[in-house]
């Protein structure tokens, strides 16, 4: 049994009566009700000063701040110390709610806030022990002048804490004020280093595909699912370094090269594979062939059995964490390309970035300015871009001399273990290790506190340990004769390169103030976790550098590619080195880099890096078998390729453009098919003509787009969904099933009314790039079994492509005259396609009237999955935003104040703030604010100036 310790049921006032309690406070604070002009006033009493002067401790000389119309500061000081102290003092003006709630995730603190609800969540987060390596970090890791910056940062948010609490901090604080009379702690150097954690756990790589490969063995023979997992089209889909070889210990580029034709090293093509499990009232099928691909120990009947029921609830308790990036799948990614100034009207590079994150109210980033009015060995830093509240320096932007960009390079970073346990210890090679424990008590506002137990193997926590359900590992599964005997179970570890201690935050200061593209690869290469690909561009020479790095502590396995759970208790399936070492991961001089290309461009959308294998122009290592599929990069690659055919040159208003196309690969594939069928129903038929002529391109208004992508989540239901497991499919997404004979002997004529158990934003099939890959594979094969779909009682069974696609266009059809209307004049992609912002916490977890309070939105989008303009849904679930271009940025090289800049939201967190959401209208455009980074230009734009002065001046 998991080494759980609860206390016993809260006595006090539940979560209801707490969160009535909010609505209350929140309501008055609105002015609503009673008193408005004392809840007008209550609400303000926490907006930022933003003119005149403020004493704060510690500064030896003066800064301002000054900020434009947007609210937008630029600071300058005299020297890093008073710098970094002013930052955190603006942070937490504008954002320190935000702030708040995000250091109670980090270290497992939620339940303080926001009582009894949030347990669960922070005993996963204490096992995992964020704050635990954070600490690590911060003592044993990090340079002394980054421990400098980041005390001094911290000293700037307690500065402004100071004296405050209710509501002159937010209106959030003052519900939880009154509510529980909540008072917020200093602010802390390990609470800034924590953020780098949750950072890296919402881009920590293939996991969540880990884990429904191996709940898919339940229904899908091991031919079936690499169907579902294609190999990378290396033939189609530019790598982002083509060419380069390892020699001599490093990594050498070699221009552009060739793409090359190979078929990646997994993945068996596009044939049919065996007939498909279980379905929905067609028959009972055959289920899961021998051999699921789990690791050589655990067979296809464990995979179905005990491991099934544990990596459920494991999905279960990911999906229940906060995603303060995105939701982990497909559409966490981003774009980022550089044009060489070969190619742009300006004669200097151009570098545009748009990281593809969850929306979030406010957004992730923070615009911010770090000026030394001097630059000298006491005041290092000139740079501009995107902070994130809560930690000190620029994390993407750009300085005087370069700019850089970053998208998630999506290694394999992370491994699950099945590990076999006994009262005493957990098995290894055959001895029995004793766990590494600790003990976690969870404060809980308005309750009892929760004490856990957290067990480690050496590879790793156990998480299973956190879920009743979870507790049960193994106690059923059949394992290979060469496993060790059961004992009292399976639980389930997790390996992870995050929670090893590093160096990441020293990367963020020396990225900042970075000269040149050597000084850019010493700091990528302290830029461990998590992994992502960086890219480059100076103004230096006649038409400037363009460059590419890909940094990050990627493991080496011993035996297996991480593609699904491995057997614990063998050494073979270990990472390589030991824990604290850096043998056990590829040298960072042998991590895949480009400078200068001879193509004159450099695109990074989460496509593969370099393509690995043993031949001559692969890549000796493995960085993982789950890339994103191309479809983004590559329209990206034939857009600049485009414009610079035959001499062009690309403007800075061009790589705005491109930021918001919306083409759709999978419309350009499928739409000339769905035409040539042949459609009875004159409402369905009405339907098909509006694809008649259309271009592709889903922007707001339009009704093809609206009516296409309808047809495309259909057609994914009716091939794939329904012949998911339940563990993969919707949650509340019901079908009949046939018994599987396991009870009496007329169960196979039974069938059994089975509801899928998964979350909005990792249920299958989501629709990203992978599914084009399958469904481009596919489509060549009329007869597929994957075209199969069985009788209802409004429409026939299905057996061939075509059946199956007529049948998808009929329920597409139905189902938006349902929710747009039955006059197509009326449909829009944008009235499906829909972005909310929602508060933190309270506007995603409070009643309706308090949502109400604190969200935004509608806002009608154009874009979609795996387009350039990438405002993602998920196909299973519906077609609302579930990520977004969180902010999107141009940079010019040749004259840094012709850039341009804009946020998903704006720069306050305060609700009721003019600066709340004023960006995000104009974001929806695809519009983008002007980026003044000189001090003229900076002097020019400013409207409010705020001087922070020493306190004994």
């Amino acid at each position: 049994m998991p080494a759980n310790e609860t206390a016993p049921p809260a006595k006090k006032k539940g979560r209801r009566a707490r969160l009535i309690v909010l609505v209350l406070v929140l309501a008055l604070f609105a002015g609503l009700g009673y008193g408005a002009y004392w809840g007008v006033d209550s609400v303000r009493a926490s907006f930022p000063q933003t003119t005149g002067s403020l004493k704060v401790p510690g500064l030896t000389g003066a800064v301002d701040v000054k900020r434009d119309a947007n609210g937008i500061p630029q600071l300058y000081a005299d020297n890093d110390d008073d710098l970094f102290r002013a930052q955190g003092f603006v942070h937490a003006q504008d954002r320190f709610w935000e702030m708040d709630v995000r250091r109670h995730m980090t270290s497992g603190r939620l339940s303080e806030m926001f009582g009894s609800g949030q347990v669960e969540t922070d005993a996963f987060l204490r096992t995992l022990g964020w704050r635990q390596v954070a600490q690590a970090e911060y003592e044993n890791k990090l340079s002394p002048e980054t421990k400098k910056y980041l005390q001094a940062y911290a000293d700037g948010v307690n500065t402004y804490l100071k004296g405050k609490s209710g509501k002159d901090l937010s209106v959030e604080h003052a519900a939880l004020k009154l509510s529980d009379d909540y008072q917020p702690e200093e602010w802390s150097p390990v609470d800034s280093v924590a953020w780098l954690k949750a950072m890296a756990w919402d881009l920590r790589g293939n996991m969540q595909d880990e884990i429904d490969r191996a709940l898919m063995a339940s229904k899908l023979s091991q031919a079936q699912i690499d169907e579902l997992y294609p190999p990378y089209p290396f033939d189609r889909n530019k790598p982002i370094v083509e060419g380069g070889k390892v020699e001599g210990g490093k990594y050498a580029p070699q221009g552009s090269g060739s793409t090359g034709s190979g078929s990646g090293s997994n993945g068996n093509g596009s044939g049919s594979g065996a007939a498909l499990g279980s379905q929905a009232s067609t028959g009972n099928g055959t289920g899961p062939a021998a051999g699921t691909g789990l690791a050589d120990n655990v067979t296809a009947q464990g995979a179905t059995v005990g491991l099934r029921d544990q990596l459920t609830a494991l999905a279960a308790t990911l999906d229940k964490v906060p995603a303060i990036l995105g939701p982990n799948g497909s559409g966490i990614g981003s774009n980022s390309w550089v044009v060489s100034g070969k190619y742009t009207t300006t004669g200097k590079p151009l570098l545009a970035n748009d990281p593809h994150l969850s929306p979030q109210l406010p957004s992730v980033w923070y615009q911010m300015g770090l000026h030394c009015r001097t630059v000298s060995s006491q005041c290092q830093y000139d740079v501009a871009g995107y902070t994130f509240s809560g930690m000190p320096g620029v994390v993407i932007g750009h300085n005087a001399d370069i700019a850089w960009g970053m998208t998630n390079l999506g290694a394999d970073v992370t491994d699950l273990y099945l590990e076999q346990v006994k009262p005493e210890g957990y098995v290894y090679d055959g001895r029995v290790l004793p766990f590494a424990t600790r003990e976690e008590v969870i404060k809980v506002a308005g309750g009892d506190s929760k004490k856990i137990t957290v067990r480690t193997t050496n590879n790793g926590p156990l998480v299973s340990d956190r879920s009743e359900e979870l507790a049960t590992v193994g106690t059923r599964a059949p394992v290979a004769s060469s496993a060790p005997d059961r004992g009292d179970g399976y639980a389930v570890a997790l390996r992870w390169t995050a929670l090893d201690p590093g160096k990441s935050m020293d990367a963020v200061f020396k990225l900042d103030r970075a000269k040149n593209f050597d000084d850019f690869r010493k700091a990528a290469a302290d830029f461990e976790v998590p992994s992502q690909n960086l890219i480059y561009a100076d103004n230096k020479g006649l038409s400037g550098n363009i460059g590419y790095q890909a940094p990050g502590r990627i493991p080496i396995r011993n035996q297996g590619d991480g593609r699904m759970p491995a057997p614990g208790w063998d050494s073979k399936y270990a990472w390589k080195g030991g824990k604290d070492s850096n043998a056990g991961y590829i040298p960072q001089s042998e991590m895949p880099f480009d400078s200068n290309p001879s193509r004159g461009y450099i695109v990074t959308a989460n496509q593969a890096v370099v393509e690995s294998g043993t031949g001559a122009g692969k890549y000796p290592y493995l960085l993982t078998t789950d890339w994103g599929y191309g479809a983004r990069s590559q329209r990206i690659n034939d857009l600049i390729e485009a414009k610079i055919k035959d001499g062009g040159k690309i403007s800075t208003d061009d790589m705005r453009t491109m930021q918001m196309d919306n083409s759709s690969e999978i419309a350009a594939l499928l739409t000339p098919m769905l035409a040539k069928i042949q459609v009875s129903d004159p409402g369905v038929r009405a339907a098909q003509k509006l694809l008649d002529g259309w271009n592709y391109t889903q922007e707001p208004d339009s009704a093809a787009a609206a009516y296409f992508n309808a047809v495309w989540r259909n057609i994914l239901k009716l091939s794939f969904g329904d012949k998911m497991p339940k563990e993969l499919r919707i949650e509340g997404s019901c079908m009949n099933v046939l018994g599987n004979g396991t009870g009496p002997a007329d169960d196979l004529a039974k069938t059994v009314r089975e509801c899928g158990t998964r979350g909005p934003d990792s249920a299958q099939p989501d629709g990203g790039d992978r599914w084009f890959e399958v469904v481009r594979r596919l489509v060549k094969d009329e007869k597929s079994q994957w075209w199969s779909s069985p009788r209802t009682l409004t429409q026939p069974a299905t057996t061939t492509r075509d059946e199956l696609f007529a049948r998808a266009m009929k329920d597409a059809r139905w189902e938006l005259t349902a929710k747009l209307g039955k006059d197509q004049s009326t449909w829009s992609w944008g009235r499906l396609h829909q972005l909310n912002l929602k508060n933190q916490t309270i506007g995603t977890e409070g009643p309706g009237f308090m949502q109400w309070l604190l969200n935004r939105g509608p806002w009608n989008l154009g874009g979609g999955e795996a387009t350039v303009n990438a405002t993602g849904w998920n196909a299973s679930s519906g077609y609302g935003v579930t990520w977004v271009p969180s902010m999107r940025m141009v940079v010019n090289l040749n004259d840094l104040d012709k850039s341009r800049w804009i946020n998903l939201t704006g720069a306050s967190g305060h609700a009721y703030n003019s600066h709340y959401t004023d960006q995000t209208t104009l974001w929806a455009k695809g519009e983008l604010l002007e980026w003044p980074f000189g001090k003229d230009a900076v002097e020019k734009a400013t409207v409010d100036t705020l001087t922070l002065k020493p306190a004994g001046s």
